[in-house]
């Protein structure tokens, strides 16, 4: 017999926002986003004393850049704040990666802290392709908290 409850679905991958410091919804309007990974580097370690086998203790924790894709528009914002490390400006901002639930309320929430655009990249042009010029944008960011 089938019971009745409440389902638990996971959510839907497309329907997020993002949110940087300082931009407003036009500039942060992204159809892609990629690189929600935490890491820890593993520290191999044996006494002397002890048999063949290999501790491993945990090292540095790293965080891989977030990648973000969106089709190109006239606003150069994201192209401005790229410039300023280019010309050893840096400006360092914080944001978030939310994804929403099917009635596009807040669900989960990754906050990154100290980040910096550490590559932009142009769209790729092609006469024979009828495709959205798209451009994007790597954060070099020092932490990604699930909240």
């Amino acid at each position: 017999m089938a019971q009745t409850g409440e389902r638990n679905d996971p959510y839907s991958a497309f329907n997020f926002i993002i949110e940087i410091d300082g931009f407003d919804d036009a500039v942060a309007g992204f159809s892609e986003c990629s690189g929600l990974t935490t890491e820890t580097d593993a520290i191999e370690y044996r006494n002397g004393n002890e048999d063949i086998t290999v501790r491993k203790l945990p090292g540095l924790k790293k965080f891989t850049n977030i990648v973000l894709k969106r089709g190109y528009t006239d606003n150069k914002a994201l192209w401005e704040w790229r410039k300023t490390v280019m010309d050893g400006k840096t400006e360092r901002k914080g944001g978030a990666i939310v994804l929403l639930d099917e009635a596009r309320q807040e669900a989960l929430r990754w906050n990154f802290r100290e980040g910096w655009p550490s590559k932009w990249e142009g769209p790729t042009l092609n006469a024979k392709n009828n495709e959205v010029a798209i451009e994007s944008l790597e954060i070099a960011c020092e932490s990604i908290e699930l909240e």
